[in-house]
């Protein structure tokens, strides 16, 4: 799994003309996922961003997480995180997961991150045509990926 984290003071998701999450302080988090990701890098992966101190405490450093922040989060499935760009300049998707691996996976991961923040997360639609507006703030923007761990 890879995520790009981006600490924003708001982020929405619209599909079709309609809104389908919005958030005011928090992160906005793309998240790719490949056919040999699995519960284990969904602990992980959450685990590392709920506990991610990127949010300034009282005298503007950043050192409070996102549950101490008071933040919300979106996740928004984006397969071209995945992708190869070694030969050609036309990107290859083939280490993208394929829908039946990757949705399972999608919900998984927002589910464990609903249940870790003590709220619900928002969500876009997997596979949708998604338009996704952000201010991010910082800016600061975070990549981790689980075949990384160390």
């Amino acid at each position: 799994m890879r995520v790009v984290i981006q600490r924003v003071t708001q982020a929405s998701v619209t599909i079709n003309g309609t809104v389908k999450s919005s958030i005011g302080n928090g992160m906005l988090i793309l998240l790719g996922i490949t056919h040999e990701d699995n519960s284990e890098d969904i602990d992980w992966l959450c685990n590392k961003i709920v506990n991610l101190r990127i949010f300034d405490d009282e005298n503007g450093v950043m050192n409070r997480n996102i549950m101490d922040a008071g933040g919300d989060i979106i996740v928004v499935s984006q397969f071209t995180l995945m992708a190869s760009y070694r030969k050609g300049n036309r990107p290859s998707y083939i280490y993208a997961a394929k829908p039946d691996i990757a949705i399972p996976l999608y919900n998984g991961f927002c589910a464990s991150l609903s249940t870790l923040l003590g709220h619900p997360v928002g969500t876009g639609e997997f596979g949708a045509d998604m338009k996704v507006q952000l201010l991010n703030d910082g800016p600061v923007t975070i990549c981790m990926d689980t075949r990384n761990k160390e």
